[in-house]
């Protein structure tokens, strides 16, 4: 369903009325003079605007105050309810008679109904659903709107991912209804589904699923990877979503697809350090959590929870940065007739013995003899 056409026309001016202020207040392009500029602007730049505002919520309070577009009071309050604004990932999941499902990608799960702006979300959003993007969604008079800017991943779901999403949806219908209005509670939900008595069992739990929620994971960690870190990154956390997915049962069934691609690149940076800006890449790990939409504390605890399951600590050869393996003491400290060596200052028949028993990555007296 659409926004009716005077709202949408009202959206617009309000909402370029404050990017600018936005601009403005930021500087971030140079050549805009009005509120018009703004929708001529390439879509880079406006996503630019629209984190800055995701990031800043101070600056919806700053522009009330100021109301430099001279607004009526109507108008002015509309603006001041964007900052219950819900930004993140979300998943266009079915389109309903009244609005489009946006499934939120954090768990728990929450389902949005959207209403669409000038065009059907079936001309904004390819087929076939689902589709992951990244959105800002908005409280407008008594429904919920997006921002206008979608950013779509390209990545396709399979059967088991499918079945997951709907779990998530009755689960997300049972605790919370249709979400139609922000902040989450300030109106009537649409009416929820009488609960359960018995949890229904997860399906799609063979061979095939489990790929499925691999592939989905890995995409996810392949593109933060080339954006933020590395290909030794990109390589560890795919080593670590297939070790996780080759566990029975496995738990990436368990779960949002987002949370534990989260929580392979919060396992892998921790280990490595990722948050010392001695090193590089450098990121700090809560910065992860915002990349994936997750908040912070289910951030730490996906990834406490893959460093439980598989014993992993920090320090940890086997998910240790390759080119940085010379810097790791953990690698070369060896266990000898009950004492603790490192390994690299005893003789090359040990070194040898040790390689051989797949100790150590390499005989640390080959790479001497080469320097």
């Amino acid at each position: 369903m659409l926004l009716p056409p005077d709202d949408a026309v009202l959206y617009f001016k309000l909402h370029r009325s404050l990017m600018f202020h936005v601009n403005q207040r930021l500087g971030l392009v140079s050549d805009v003079v009005s509120p018009d500029d703004i929708s001529r602007l390439p879509l880079d730049i406006r996503s630019e605007l629209r984190n800055a505002l995701a990031e800043e919520t101070g600056l919806i309070e700053s522009y009330v105050e100021q109301n430099p577009s001279e607004l009526p009071e109507e108008q002015v309050e509309i603006v001041s309810s964007w900052r219950h604004h819900v930004t993140g990932r979300f998943f266009v999941f079915r389109q309903l008679k009244k609005y489009m499902i946006f499934l939120s990608s954090d768990d728990p799960a929450v389902a949005y109904g959207v209403l669409a702006l000038t065009e059907p979300f079936e001309d904004v959003v390819p087929s076939p659903l689902p589709v992951m993007v990244e959105a800002m969604l908005l409280p407008f008079r008594d429904g919920i709107i997006y921002d206008g800017l979608l950013h779509r991943y390209n990545i396709s779901f399979g059967g088991g991912v499918k079945r997951s999403l709907n779990e998530s949806y009755r689960e997300a219908k049972d605790r919370l209804g249709i979400v139609t209005s922000l902040p989450i509670g300030s109106a009537p939900a649409a009416p929820k589904r009488t609960p359960r008595k018995a949890k229904r069992k997860p399906k799609g739990a063979g061979s095939e699923a489990i790929k499925e929620a691999r592939e989905v994971i890995v995409g996810m960690t392949d593109q933060f990877c080339r954006d933020h870190l590395n290909d030794e990154y990109r390589m560890l956390c795919r080593k670590l979503a297939e070790k996780l997915a080759r566990k029975r049962p496995s738990p990436l069934l368990r779960g949002r697809p987002t949370t534990w691609a989260c929580g392979i690149v919060r396992t892998v940076g921790r280990v490595n350090f990722l948050d010392d800006p001695s090193q590089s890449p450098h990121l700090k790990l809560t910065a992860i959590d915002k990349a994936f939409g997750v908040a912070q504390s289910t951030g730490q605890a996906k990834s406490s929870e893959i460093c439980k399951m598989l014993g992993i600590r920090p320090f940890d050869p086997d998910w240790w940065l390759p080119s940085r393996m010379d810097d790791n003491p953990m690698v070369w400290m060896l266990e000898v007739n009950g004492f603790l060596l490192d390994i690299r200052h005893c003789p090359r028949e040990m070194q040898e013995a040790a390689f051989e028993k797949g100790l150590i990555p390499y005989v640390p007296a080959d790479r001497n003899d080469e320097d």
